[in-house]
């Protein structure tokens, strides 16, 4: 027998190849975007699409001046700098004034992602951390909305809800289909649950972080408004009002700044929704997704270091 045939080849990790790479996921994202998108760009119109196109231009170009900066491999082909640029805008209101949109666009990139060394290890996910930024800098402007298919200026249903204006709160079909005023990819119910079901179908995101946090704000607001004698359409209203729908398929599933053990992503989903509706309810703000996940993401390496699996083998360590 040749020896030749006997020969085992050794080589380093991974030894398990899919055909799937960062490329291809993002790009099932951006197609679980199109809904919302085309949904924003109907209700919304043109400056609506002002606002994506220049948060997309300007993530692009700031990531490759960033990496050539810092002398890494420039990477925009994989859609990661378009769907952070698309995320951003998908939490802007429509008329927002479009150089405000491309500094929180700057600041999601540079300050979320490149300073962090990059794809893979930010710690936050990168759209929040911009309109954070844009938040704490123009209150007043991240917080004037107009009314769909018009100029008007009008309150968003969490606005409302916040301010106790039920007599004006929009009807439930109306959050559903998207015909509210809101942040251009937050208003469509509908449009995002085909998203994120796109997503979950193609096993880019699981269900343990999305369920687990509209769950939680879904008993949570139940509890309260059956306290308040409200009705089933109270938790209904949170669930489709405002940007949990978003912030649960698109942002709190993102693969670097979520856990990656199962008992610690059922974590960080009660703690995004408990936090989402402690800041709805008690808090200054009518939204709480932006914060919440941001504060979840702070600890999300301490959810994995106390949730990972005991290696097999191994000798548990005594102070």
């Amino acid at each position: 027998m040749n020896n030749q045939e006997n020969m085992l080849i050794l080589s380093s990790s991974p030894h398990i190849h899919s055909p799937q790479n960062v490329t291809s996921a993002m790009r099932d994202v951006l197609i679980a975007l199109i809904p919302a998108l085309l949904v924003s760009l109907y209700f919304f119109g043109l400056p609506a699409a002002m606002v994506i196109a220049t948060c997309v231009i300007v993530a692009v170009l700031s990531e490759i001046v960033a990496q050539k900066i810092m002398k890494r491999d420039v990477t925009v082909n994989d859609y990661s700098a378009v769907i952070t640029g698309l995320l951003l805008a998908f939490c802007l209101p429509p008329a927002l004034p479009l150089w405000m949109a491309a500094v929180g666009t700057i600041a999601a990139v540079i300050i979320g992602k490149q300073l962090f060394g990059g794809l893979g290890n930010n710690i936050f996910n990168p759209a929040l951390v911009g309109r954070a930024f844009l938040l704490a800098s123009w209150p007043l402007a991240m917080t004037t909305w107009t009314a769909p298919l018009d100029t008007i200026t009008t309150a968003t249903p969490m606005g409302l809800l916040k301010e106790a204006s039920a007599q004006h709160l929009p009807s439930i079909s109306q959050l559903f289909v998207g015909n509210v005023g809101g942040s251009i990819g937050e208003t469509s119910a509908i449009a995002l649950i085909i998203g994120g079901l796109y997503l979950l179908y193609k096993g880019h995101i699981g269900w343990r972080i999305p369920f687990t946090y509209i769950g939680t704000v879904f008993v949570l607001t139940s509890i309260f408004g059956a306290v308040q004698g409200l009705g089933i359409w109270y938790p209904l209203y949170h669930l489709f009002g405002g940007g949990l729908l978003l912030g649960a398929f698109f942002m709190a599933t993102d693969w670097v700044s979520s856990p990656i053990t199962q008992r610690g992503r059922i974590i960080f989903g009660i703690g995004c929704g408990l936090l989402t509706v402690l800041i709805r309810l008690k808090g200054g703000y009518p939204e709480g997704v932006c914060y919440s996940i941001l504060l979840m993401n702070v600890v999300t390496p301490l959810i994995d270091r106390y949730t990972k699996g005991r290696i097999f083998g191994g000798v548990k360590k005594h102070a």
